[in-house]
Protein backbone atom coordinates (compact mmCIF):
# COMPACT_ATOMS: atom_id res chain seq x y z
CA UNK A 1 0.00 0.00 0.00
CA UNK A 2 1.50 3.48 -0.88
CA UNK A 3 1.20 6.67 0.77
CA UNK A 4 -1.00 8.32 -2.43
CA UNK A 5 -3.53 4.94 -1.81
CA UNK A 6 -3.70 6.21 1.89
CA UNK A 7 -4.21 9.48 1.16
CA UNK A 8 -6.76 8.72 -1.48
CA UNK A 9 -8.72 6.36 0.61
CA UNK A 10 -10.93 8.29 2.26
CA UNK A 11 -11.44 10.99 -0.26
CA UNK A 12 -13.02 8.02 -2.38
CA UNK A 13 -14.98 6.66 0.44
CA UNK A 14 -16.54 10.00 0.74
CA UNK A 15 -17.27 10.27 -2.77
CA UNK A 16 -19.00 6.50 -2.56
CA UNK A 17 -21.01 7.64 0.35
CA UNK A 18 -22.16 10.73 -1.27
CA UNK A 19 -23.32 9.41 -4.80
CA UNK A 20 -25.09 6.49 -3.42
CA UNK A 21 -25.02 4.59 -6.93
CA UNK A 22 -22.44 3.05 -8.59
CA UNK A 23 -19.66 5.15 -9.43
CA UNK A 24 -17.77 4.52 -12.86
CA UNK A 25 -13.73 4.41 -12.34
CA UNK A 26 -13.11 7.25 -14.86
CA UNK A 27 -15.82 9.53 -13.61
CA UNK A 28 -13.34 9.19 -9.88
CA UNK A 29 -10.22 9.53 -11.98
CA UNK A 30 -11.96 12.64 -13.77
CA UNK A 31 -12.73 14.65 -9.88
CA UNK A 32 -9.43 13.98 -8.88
CA UNK A 33 -7.34 15.02 -11.97
CA UNK A 34 -5.34 11.36 -12.02
CA UNK A 35 -5.32 8.26 -13.77
CA UNK A 36 -7.93 5.17 -13.68
CA UNK A 37 -4.83 2.84 -12.38
CA UNK A 38 -4.47 4.96 -9.54
CA UNK A 39 -8.01 4.77 -8.54
CA UNK A 40 -8.54 1.35 -9.23
CA UNK A 41 -5.36 0.90 -6.51
CA UNK A 42 -6.45 2.76 -3.91
CA UNK A 43 -10.06 1.39 -4.37
CA UNK A 44 -8.06 -2.20 -3.47
CA UNK A 45 -7.13 -0.89 -1.10
CA UNK A 46 -10.13 0.66 0.82
CA UNK A 47 -11.84 -2.68 -0.28
CA UNK A 48 -9.37 -4.58 2.01
CA UNK A 49 -9.54 -1.89 5.11
CA UNK A 50 -13.35 -2.31 4.77
CA UNK A 51 -13.19 -6.13 5.19
CA UNK A 52 -9.93 -5.75 7.62
CA UNK A 53 -12.27 -4.03 10.03
CA UNK A 54 -14.83 -6.21 10.50
CA UNK A 55 -17.31 -3.21 8.94
CA UNK A 56 -20.57 -3.07 8.43
CA UNK A 57 -20.47 -1.87 4.39
CA UNK A 58 -18.07 -3.36 1.75
CA UNK A 59 -17.05 -2.14 -1.35
CA UNK A 60 -18.49 -3.37 -4.05
CA UNK A 61 -17.20 -3.66 -7.70
CA UNK A 62 -19.66 -3.95 -10.85
CA UNK A 63 -17.28 -4.26 -13.89
CA UNK A 64 -15.83 -0.50 -14.24
CA UNK A 65 -18.41 1.02 -11.28
CA UNK A 66 -17.84 0.65 -7.76
CA UNK A 67 -20.40 1.21 -4.65
CA UNK A 68 -20.68 1.14 -1.16
CA UNK A 69 -22.75 -1.72 0.09
CA UNK A 70 -24.16 -3.07 3.37
CA UNK A 71 -22.69 -6.89 4.22
CA UNK A 72 -25.10 -9.80 3.42
CA UNK A 73 -25.06 -11.03 7.05
CA UNK A 74 -26.78 -7.46 7.86
CA UNK A 75 -29.54 -7.99 5.08
CA UNK A 76 -32.28 -9.39 7.80
CA UNK A 77 -31.99 -6.77 9.95
CA UNK A 78 -31.77 -3.88 7.33
CA UNK A 79 -34.63 -5.30 5.47
CA UNK A 80 -36.82 -5.04 9.05
CA UNK A 81 -35.25 -1.17 9.38
CA UNK A 82 -36.20 -0.47 6.06
CA UNK A 83 -39.72 -2.01 6.11
CA UNK A 84 -40.37 -0.76 9.89
CA UNK A 85 -39.81 3.39 8.39
CA UNK A 86 -41.79 2.85 5.11
CA UNK A 87 -44.37 2.06 6.58
CA UNK A 88 -44.71 4.71 9.44
CA UNK A 89 -47.49 6.82 8.81
CA UNK A 90 -47.12 10.42 7.69
CA UNK A 91 -47.86 13.07 9.91
CA UNK A 92 -49.53 15.69 10.41
CA UNK A 93 -47.21 18.53 8.65
CA UNK A 94 -46.53 15.86 6.26
CA UNK A 95 -50.53 16.22 4.73
CA UNK A 96 -50.22 19.68 5.14
CA UNK A 97 -47.72 19.91 2.54
CA UNK A 98 -49.30 17.47 0.73
CA UNK A 99 -52.56 19.26 0.54
CA UNK A 100 -50.35 22.61 -0.41
CA UNK A 101 -48.57 21.04 -3.12
CA UNK A 102 -52.09 18.81 -4.52
CA UNK A 103 -54.06 21.99 -4.42
CA UNK A 104 -51.83 24.65 -5.80
CA UNK A 105 -49.09 22.31 -8.03
CA UNK A 106 -46.79 22.72 -9.76
CA UNK A 107 -44.84 24.82 -6.30
CA UNK A 108 -41.84 25.90 -5.32
CA UNK A 109 -41.07 24.90 -1.71
CA UNK A 110 -40.50 28.87 -0.46
CA UNK A 111 -44.61 28.92 -1.35
CA UNK A 112 -45.28 25.72 0.64
CA UNK A 113 -43.61 27.79 3.49
CA UNK A 114 -45.35 30.55 3.09
CA UNK A 115 -48.51 29.04 3.54
CA UNK A 116 -47.12 27.07 6.54
CA UNK A 117 -45.50 29.53 7.96
CA UNK A 118 -42.48 27.20 8.73
CA UNK A 119 -39.41 25.40 7.23
CA UNK A 120 -40.22 22.54 4.68
CA UNK A 121 -37.14 20.66 3.73
CA UNK A 122 -37.75 17.49 5.70
CA UNK A 123 -41.21 17.09 4.99
CA UNK A 124 -40.68 17.67 1.02
CA UNK A 125 -37.54 15.24 0.92
CA UNK A 126 -39.83 12.53 3.04
CA UNK A 127 -42.64 13.24 0.40
CA UNK A 128 -40.25 12.88 -2.91
CA UNK A 129 -38.58 9.98 -1.16
CA UNK A 130 -42.16 8.20 -0.70
CA UNK A 131 -43.04 8.88 -4.04
CA UNK A 132 -45.83 11.31 -2.90
CA UNK A 133 -44.77 14.09 -4.91
CA UNK A 134 -41.74 14.50 -6.93
CA UNK A 135 -39.93 17.80 -8.11
CA UNK A 136 -41.28 18.55 -11.67
CA UNK A 137 -38.80 20.74 -13.08
CA UNK A 138 -37.70 24.77 -12.20
CA UNK A 139 -39.20 27.84 -12.69
CA UNK A 140 -37.75 30.70 -15.42
CA UNK A 141 -37.12 32.87 -12.14
CA UNK A 142 -34.10 34.08 -10.45
CA UNK A 143 -32.25 31.01 -8.51
CA UNK A 144 -34.36 28.62 -11.47
CA UNK A 145 -36.35 27.18 -7.91
CA UNK A 146 -37.76 23.88 -8.31
CA UNK A 147 -41.26 22.84 -8.39
CA UNK A 148 -42.92 20.27 -7.03
CA UNK A 149 -46.06 17.93 -7.73
CA UNK A 150 -47.87 14.66 -6.64
CA UNK A 151 -47.53 11.42 -8.53
CA UNK A 152 -49.34 8.49 -9.59
CA UNK A 153 -48.74 6.87 -6.45
CA UNK A 154 -50.30 9.69 -4.48
CA UNK A 155 -53.56 9.89 -7.00
CA UNK A 156 -53.37 5.63 -6.03
CA UNK A 157 -52.44 6.09 -2.62
CA UNK A 158 -56.13 8.87 -1.44
CA UNK A 159 -57.94 6.46 -4.59
CA UNK A 160 -58.01 8.82 -6.75
CA UNK A 161 -58.44 8.54 -10.92
CA UNK A 162 -57.38 12.39 -11.26
CA UNK A 163 -56.39 15.09 -8.89
CA UNK A 164 -60.19 16.87 -10.57
CA UNK A 165 -61.70 14.31 -7.26
CA UNK A 166 -59.58 16.42 -5.11
CA UNK A 167 -62.45 17.46 -2.58
CA UNK A 168 -63.35 20.87 -2.41
CA UNK A 169 -61.73 22.98 0.16
CA UNK A 170 -63.88 24.55 2.48
CA UNK A 171 -64.82 28.14 2.25
CA UNK A 172 -63.43 30.15 5.20
CA UNK A 173 -65.76 31.90 7.88
CA UNK A 174 -64.11 35.22 7.41
CA UNK A 175 -63.66 36.32 11.48
CA UNK A 176 -63.03 39.71 12.05
CA UNK A 177 -59.48 40.88 13.58
CA UNK A 178 -60.17 40.68 17.46
CA UNK A 179 -57.66 43.58 17.98
CA UNK A 180 -59.64 45.97 15.24
CA UNK A 181 -62.51 45.40 16.51
CA UNK A 182 -61.35 46.29 20.12
CA UNK A 183 -59.98 49.06 18.68
CA UNK A 184 -63.69 50.33 17.17
CA UNK A 185 -65.14 49.22 19.86
CA UNK A 186 -63.34 51.78 22.17
CA UNK A 187 -64.00 54.51 19.98
CA UNK A 188 -67.39 54.21 19.56
CA UNK A 189 -67.35 54.03 23.51
CA UNK A 190 -65.49 57.58 23.21
CA UNK A 191 -67.62 59.33 20.98
CA UNK A 192 -70.71 58.23 23.09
Amino acid sequence: MSLEDEALCPVLEAMLFAAGEPLELSRFAAALECGEAEVRSALAVLQQSLERENRGICLLRLGDSYQLCTKREHAAVIQKLLEIRRNTPLSPAAFEVLAVIAYNQPVTKAYIEQVRGVDCSGVVGTLCQRGLTEEKGRLDLPGRPLVYGTTPLFLKCFCLESLSELPEIPEREQKPDEPFEQLKMSEESEEE
